[in-house]
């Protein structure tokens, strides 16, 4: 008698026998799943029950996904804002170019309406730089004698007169202003037609109104222009405003300073007077009517 140890497990059917009938059931069920529809409640309940174990079983994919996307949307939001900054710098820079060139166009259409007005001719002129010299108040503009520029003739801007051309080169010329030293002005008070002289060399690119006596009437305020005497600007050109004035009794004159109306720091383009004023041609004079030659009387012969 042979004798063999209990078993501790049933090993049941053979494992070919389990295999065959498992595959069968498995065909069976889908072929009546897919007749019938029956295990679709089934397989709802399966797959609400297995969500959170897919969830947790996901969570170290999907937390890695975010990583990434987070550090590629940061990457990409930066590269992004630099070509925004990038950008609104060069519209900036558009925009101020489009901004001067819209306040050049109107200063350029002010100068024409100021030539259209004038009677004098006028060449445009653009001032090129200011002179080198520090102790004097010099610019530089790009028209010379090839344009017709002549020493001595005046240059103003769209609101008055800048100063006066004192040195002609061939494509060049130079201008003095009002505010220099050696520049003086005759000029003209507006309000009630009192005559002066503006001398520059103030402090700060005023001009002063010198040799007016301290009762002149004269007011902080007044607008001065030229007068036309020295034959060399036209008058009517507003010049400067009064913008001090200082009256001592212990002093026969008054010390005035004048404020200028135009000036080189605010526009480049300019306009040189000719010295040779465009006056009309006088009207034609009637024709009298031709006289006729007086009678003589003749005298009788005496027979």
């Amino acid at each position: 008698m042979e004798h063999r140890p209990p078993p501790f497990f049933n090993r049941g059917p053979a494992p070919l026998v389990r295999l065959t009938f498992f595959a069968s059931l498995a065909i069976l069920l889908m072929v009546l799943d897919a007749r019938f529809r029956y295990a679709e409640n089934v397989r709802q309940v399966v797959a609400l029950a297995a969500y959170p174990i897919q969830r947790v079983a996901m969570a170290p994919v999907d937390l890695f996904h975010a990583v990434a996307d987070y550090f590629s949307s940061t990457a990409a939001l930066r590269e992004e804002n630099a070509a925004l900054r990038t950008r609104q710098l060069r519209d900036a820079q558009d925009l101020l170019k489009l901004e001067a060139l819209q306040e050049e166009n109107n200063q350029l259409r002010r100068l024409l309406d100021a030539q259209a007005r004038l009677p004098r001719k006028s060449v445009f002129a653009e001032i090129l730089y200011a002179a080198r010299d520090p102790f004097s108040r010099k610019v530089v503009i790009d028209k010379g004698s090839q344009n017709g520029i002549l020493p001595g003739e005046p240059v103003i801007d769209d609101v008055g007169v800048i100063g006066q051309v004192t040195r002609v080169y061939l494509l060049m010329s130079e201008v003095t202003l009002l505010s220099d030293k050696d520049q003086a002005i005759p000029l003209q008070v507006l309000r009630n037609g009192l005559r002066a002289v503006g001398f520059g060399g103030a402090e700060g690119g005023m001009l002063d109104l010198r040799f007016m006596a301290a009762n002149a009437d004269i007011q902080q305020g007044d607008v001065l222009v030229t007068s036309g005497i020295d034959g060399t600007y036209p008058p009517g050109l507003p010049v400067a405003t009064v913008a001090r004035i200082e009256r001592d009794s212990a002093y026969a004159f008054a010390r005035i300073t004048l404020a200028p109306t135009a000036g080189t720091d605010r526009f480049r383009q300019v306009l040189v007077l000719s010295n040779d004023a465009t006056i009309p041609p006088p009207p034609p004079e009637a024709e009298s009517p031709a006289r006729k030659p007086p009678k003589t009387k003749r005298s009788r012969k005496t027979e």
